[in-house]
């Protein structure tokens, strides 16, 4: 950005918050190793560089680094995802020709039809580092075991220990850029004399005529100063302005209205604990709105929202410290993470990027999306409908995998919206990602039949869809079925028993006691008094 004080430069969130897999990286993916990928990918020709196609990243992913082909394909999707302008329908299109496929061989041979940008696949690659465990920083941190090499600042302003998830911790994406910034350029170089260096540019403003004398460029060779290039993005990098921090800081109060014990939201105030929402939305430009558009919604507690809006739209939304609410975002959203939550139920409109859940406990997530990834997390359930394997990082026990399984009047067109479609569905094929994971000991099962339901939204709608999109699978809609007849068959018999009145007076009394004392200890009770709160579609 340039402004009357000169050049700003900052770091994008999504790439770090999303695409960094919060995991420690293989060994092998490490900064010689990746400098080498550069050089490999060029000696192959067009299928090498300047764009990089997935048969020969395979290759160097599974025979060179010695990665899995799974973990390969995951860093490829993503990045292609994050650094490709395909449209929805694009994306939709092309999950669709996944599906058709047949065998891994016409899948594979799908997949080799796809390339990334060499240089920015490389920088990809490198910021995996974030996570890395480092013994050298632990050694003279004075800690006894090793962890990340940084803390991370939570949302309400508290430190939290190293090794925390960094996804909302914007301020060490700008650290890490700062003090990995030389081996970054480097990636991106190539050698050009004895100090020139060629490079990528960094958009167009590096090329500006008010910035090239200190941005290092030459128009005569177009070429950058390594050193200069550098010097001058650490002297102009500053504090994302569309961050976490900032938007709590700057963003605008959103009242949604809240049904609970809770009484409001706002982002101040004293006494019992209300829920805090604030968006960015007023100072995002409408051509930046990717990725930067931000909802903030930290310590719901015992409520209920229910929201679907413009604001909400194609937003990243961060759920934070929520408890024992349940959360509605009907709208077709950009990302989510929902972290630090217990005992809470988030239902979700179409997310066209990525779900983070994070040390969460006893949280239910409701969502089509085109990818999800669970850490540090226990006793969660997700019902997804994803084109891409759900992937399970360090630190989680006792996740349940189970089948999309609602719908709401405008679903369909949300989903349309954001390119995602109901054909391709790999909600039960997790891949499991890190040290920790055993396959006598796994840390995931499929949702038992005998515990599935179908899931109503309760409010009112006007729109198309009338069912769940894709349907659900065979055997849990067996099952849905055979309930249904057991309950058809009670009523008929109750019906046909030829109780008098009052006999069926003191019958109904009966069933509504039992029922009344099934809703308070399970907790449904407070569920349904909560959903006092209408679904809200305009903004406050």
């Amino acid at each position: 950005m340039t402004s009357k004080a000169g050049v700003e430069l900052w770091v994008k969130a999504e790439p770090f918050s999303y695409g960094a897999l919060p995991v420690a990286p293989h060994p092998r993916l490490n900064f010689t190793n990746i400098k080498k990928i550069v050089i490999y990918a060029k000696n192959k020709g067009n299928a090498g560089f300047p764009k990089l196609s997935y048969s020969v990243w395979k290759h160097i992913a599974c025979n060179k680094l010695h990665l899995t082909e799974d973990l390969a394909w995951v860093y490829f999707e993503t990045c292609h995802f994050l650094t490709t302008d395909f449209s929805p329908a694009e994306r939709a299109d092309r999950d669709e020709h996944f599906a058709s496929c047949t065998s891994q061989e016409e899948k594979a041979q799908h997949r080799c039809k796809y390339s990334v940008d060499t240089l920015k696949f490389v920088l990809f690659l490198y910021i995996q580092q974030v996570y890395r465990v480092s013994l050298r920083a632990s050694l003279v941190a004075g800690d006894e075991w090793p962890t990340q090499t940084s803390s991370s600042i939570d949302l309400d302003g508290r430190s939290t220990p190293r090794g925390h998830s960094k996804s909302l911790d914007d301020h060490s994406h700008m650290v890490f850029v700062q003090s990995n910034l030389s081996e970054m350029v480097e990636l991106v170089s190539e050698p050009g004399g004895a100090e020139k260096t060629t490079i990528m540019p960094l958009e167009d403003i590096a090329v500006l005529q008010t910035v090239m004398y200190r941005s290092g460029y030459s128009k005569a060779s177009k070429t950058f100063s390594a050193r200069h290039f550098q010097l001058w993005i650490k002297d102009c990098l500053t504090q994302n302005p569309y961050s976490i921090s900032a938007c709590i800081a700057l963003g605008t109060r959103l009242s949604w209205p809240f049904a609970g014990k809770g009484d409001g939201a706002t982002l101040g105030g004293s006494g019992t604990k209300r829920g805090k929402i604030a968006t960015n939305a007023q100072i995002v430009p409408k051509e930046h709105v990717t990725g930067n558009k931000l909802i903030i919604m930290s310590q719901v507690s015992k409520q209920t929202i229910a929201r679907s809006s413009g604001t909400l739209e194609l937003s990243t939304v961060k759920i934070h410290r929520s408890h024992y609410s349940f959360i509605y975002l009907l709208s077709p959203l950009r990302a989510v993470t929902v972290e630090k939550c217990r005992n809470t139920t988030v239902i979700l409109g179409p997310v066209e990027a990525f779900v983070h859940l994070s040390n969460c406990e006893n949280v239910t997530i409701i969502a089509p999306c085109r990818s999800i990834m669970v850490s540090g997390s226990t006793l969660c359930t997700l019902y997804v409908l994803t084109p891409n394997r759900p992937l399970l990082l360090s630190g989680n026990d006792t996740i349940m995998l189970a089948p999309y399984h609602t719908h709401y009047p405008l679903l369909e067109q949300h989903m349309a919206q954001v390119g995602i479609t109901a054909t391709l569905n790999q909600w039960d094929r997790p891949l499991c990602i890190g040290p920790d994971h055993r396959d006598d000991l796994p840390i995931w099962e499929l949702l038992p039949v005998a515990d599935f339901y179908n899931f109503a939204i309760p409010f009112q709608m006007e729109g198309p869809t009338k069912s769940t999109p894709g349907g659900i699978p065979g055997r849990y809609q067996r099952a849905v079925t055979q309930r249904q007849k057991q309950i058809d068959g009670w009523q008929r018999t109750v019906k046909e028993a030829g109780l008098t009145r009052e006999q069926r007076k003191e019958f109904q009394a009966l069933v509504e006691s039992r029922f009344h004392v099934w809703l308070a200890e399970t907790g449904h009770k407070r569920e349904l008094d909560s959903l006092a709160v209408p679904l809200q579609q305009h903004d406050h």
